[in-house]
């Protein structure tokens, strides 16, 4: 009598084995199909670190040939600055900038991405007449660090540590003490992946761990390209033990942070809410930013029809940014335009009293 207790009958199309199974195999013992399920979990493991590395490759600005050709329906916000400048009549601006690859350049080594002295005198002055913050997602103490401008809203983390500012101002709705961290209890965990990833890493020349407080942020910008499915594995092994955690993507960048529904967008949001905009017709937010993690803040712009996103890159990208500009350099010009147009308001202010309401006026 045949002993059937160590064969088990294999329906080899739903398990999607076929390709692995001999043609004429319809019944496996079960070390035998153990075998075959740990084919099929290293298949999908290794699909899932190629389809990073492509998408690595993707989001790599070397890879993609460069075109001094304008975005199709995304016009410059310089050649459109009358425009958007004449939306804002009767209503208060507030700008909203990203940092790496917009007010400074995007560099190989991320701890030297330092903003040039025009670019910090353009963001400063531009503060003195709108209120204006920093969303990046940089640690805020990192990027404060580099910008040095205390009268600034700060949102570090990607908008998970916002931070208002640091010197008293003159505009009422301005609230100086606003502190919100959503992701305070991932810490421990952050700090845990941190130390896990550099560990893990330290094998792969060029790759650089961030701690960026509420996020890990894994730099591949001066690794070889050979090393990248390395690197890839490396992070995908470790968050693997943190359900709670995923794994997103910027320019030449992995970035691991919490699963909570907290995004670029959020933050701009709950800064607009802080200073009595929430649910205003009297604002035009302006969000310029060059990283895919910017869309978040450019479609929730474009969802309350209400104020612009600005993209800022040299190729054509899908985006739910309204304009462009090409590099910090024009960033800082557009800057500049609204400093101007701030003075002149000023000026009209001083002559009609009444206007007051209309501008947002503090000493950085």
């Amino acid at each position: 009598m045949t002993n059937q207790q160590n064969v088990v009958a294999v329906d080899v199309k739903s398990l999607g084995l076929r390709n692995l199974l001999p043609p004429v195999t319809k019944s496996l013992s079960p070390t035998e199909l153990k075998m075959l399920f740990m084919k099929r979990f290293e298949a999908e493991k290794g699909d899932k670190i190629n389809g990073l590395v492509d998408s690595m490759r993707a989001s790599s600005p070397t890879r993609i040939k460069s075109s001094s050709a304008s975005i199709v329906h995304h016009p410059s916000a310089l050649s459109m600055f009358e425009q958007i400048v004449g939306a804002s009549k009767g209503k208060q601006i507030v700008m909203f900038l990203d940092y790496d690859g917009t007010l400074s350049p995007i560099v190989e080594d991320p701890d030297q991405a330092f903003m040039s002295t025009e670019m910090r005198a353009a963001v400063r002055d531009v503060a003195r007449y709108f209120p204006t913050a920093i969303v990046t997602g940089r640690c805020r103490d990192k990027v404060y660090s580099f910008v040095k401008l205390p009268g600034l809203y700060y949102a570090g983390s990607h908008g998970m540590d916002i931070k208002g500012p640091s010197k008293r101002c003159k505009n009422k709705k301005a609230n100086q003490g606003v502190l919100f961290q959503p992701a305070s209890e991932f810490l421990p965990m952050i700090d845990e992946v941190y130390k896990a990833l550099v560990e893990k890493t330290k094998s792969i020349g060029g790759a650089k761990v961030e701690n960026n407080k509420f996020c890990v942020s894994v730099h591949f910008r001066r690794v070889d390209e050979k090393s990248w499915g390395a690197l890839a594995e490396q992070v995908r092994s470790v968050l693997n033990q943190y359900p709670k955690l995923k794994l997103t993507q910027g320019r030449k960048v992995l970035e691991i942070r919490p699963t909570i529904k907290w995004d670029k967008g959020r933050a701009l949001e709950f800064l607009l809410a802080a200073l009595g905009y929430g649910n205003s017709n009297d604002v035009l937010p302006i969000y310029i930013g060059d990283d895919r993690t910017d869309e978040d803040a450019f479609k929730v712009l474009r969802d309350r029809g209400q104020g612009f996103g600005i993209l800022v890159s040299k190729i054509p990208k899908e985006t739910n940014a309204s304009y462009t500009l090409q590099e910090p350099s024009e960033v800082k010009e557009f800057l500049r335009r609204l400093v101007w147009i701030g003075k002149n308001m000023h000026k009209e202010e001083e002559q009609h009293p009444k206007l007051l309401r209309h501008i947002h006026r503090q000493e950085i």
